[in-house]
């Protein structure tokens, strides 16, 4: 199962909608054939294991989630499996979607195929998180990235912000961004900072979707974003009533979203993302949104970047107001990890 999960985390920010399941059959103590979700979704995992195994009957097959049991593009990879003639299935986490829940795993045992589940399923979980939190809260897994100097600003009093980290934590960044099905940031980072909000540097590969909240869509037509709209997936996540035509004509998705007090709901903001198949977004700022989404208890994770430079008060801070007047009502995270990378510091945090 530890082969199967480490497979299926290769189809991480490539597979949207579907999750990135791994999978492993076995005979004998031989690995007869291993797969992973292909880019896009299809085929599943277990359909491309069972092909590079060829004759699997008998054998043990170790899937990371519940095989699916309903008919979509493909058949289901419970009827795969029971077709193969493999004699047991070991399954690290079910699957909530109700086309599936349980459905899998009584397909495979109607078949006499003896089921074990469990299995490493606290790592399946945490694997598969995006998935089942779309499936079962309607919104997607989100890691908030910031990176700062050691007195926390992103940025000095007249913006200058490139490089605080090194060039190291910026390869991170890459990495951890190609592991998201989608790169979220507000729209005044998209206006100052101009990004590009691509993986590079890592070969060729899909790339995440790039995602912008604007209220009302006042962003460059010019910048990097549009010029690059046709060949990177870029949607926009705006209110009702903005002019979007100067922006599909681009070939730049518009989605309008729900607005709260003068600005974009973010939960709401999730939500249609989440409609859309994303399980997994990366969220890099500003500051603003940055304190939005914690406030709303909307940080799965946060990945924080800190330099060995200090910027002082008059410093952009990396977070926006939250307005706390007392120490109980500030969002808290517990450590989950740390890393020296280069001469920066990379720390994770995570919900209690």
């Amino acid at each position: 199962m530890a082969l199967a999960l480490a497979l299926g985390r290769r189809g991480m920010g490539r597979v949207w909608p579907n999750p990135a399941v791994g999978c492993v059959i076995v005979r004998g103590g031989r690995v007869l054939g291993r797969g992973w979700t292909a880019d896009g979704g299809r085929p599943h995992a277990e359909t491309q294991a069972l092909a590079q195994a060829g004759d699997a009957r008998g054998a043990t097959a170790y899937v990371t989630l519940e095989p699916c049991a309903h008919h979509g593009r493909t058949p289901p990879c419970a009827e795969a499996l029971v077709a193969s003639g493999v004699a047991r299935v070991v399954v690290a986490v079910g699957d909530p979607d109700p086309r599936v829940a349980g459905r899998g795993i009584a397909i495979l045992q109607a078949a006499g195929i003896a089921v074990t589940t469990g299995v490493r399923e606290a790592e399946a979980r945490a694997d598969h998180a995006g998935f089942l939190r779309r499936v079962t809260e309607g919104r997607p897994w989100l890691t908030l990235k910031l990176a700062a100097s050691l007195d926390g600003r992103i940025a000095t009093a007249t913006g200058e912000s490139q490089w605080i980290t090194g060039p190291a934590a910026r390869a991170r960044v890459h990495a951890l961004r190609a592991r998201h099905d989608a790169v979220l940031v507000g729209a005044g980072t998209a206006r100052d900072d101009d990004p590009l909000l691509t993986v590079r540097g890592m070969g060729e590969r899909p790339q995440p979707v790039r995602v912008v909240l604007s209220r009302d869509l006042r962003l460059p037509l010019d910048g990097q974003l549009a010029r690059t709209a046709r060949a990177v997936p870029l949607w926009l996540l705006h209110a009702a009533g903005a002019d979007a035509a100067p922006w599909e004509a681009l070939g730049v998705r518009c989605l309008p979203c729900p607005v709260e007090a003068g600005t974009l709901d973010l939960r709401g903001a999730l939500e249609v993302l989440a409609a859309q198949g994303i399980t997994r977004v990366f969220c890099e700022g500003g500051g603003q949104v940055a304190a939005s989404l914690l406030d709303g208890d909307l940080v799965d994770e946060l990945v924080l970047f800190q330099a060995g430079v200090a910027l002082g008060a008059e410093g952009r801070p990396m977070l926006g107001a939250l307005g706390i007047e007392r120490l109980a009502e500030a969002p808290r995270l517990r450590l989950a990890g740390m890393e020296a990378i280069g001469g920066d510091v990379m720390s994770r945090w995570t919900h209690g």
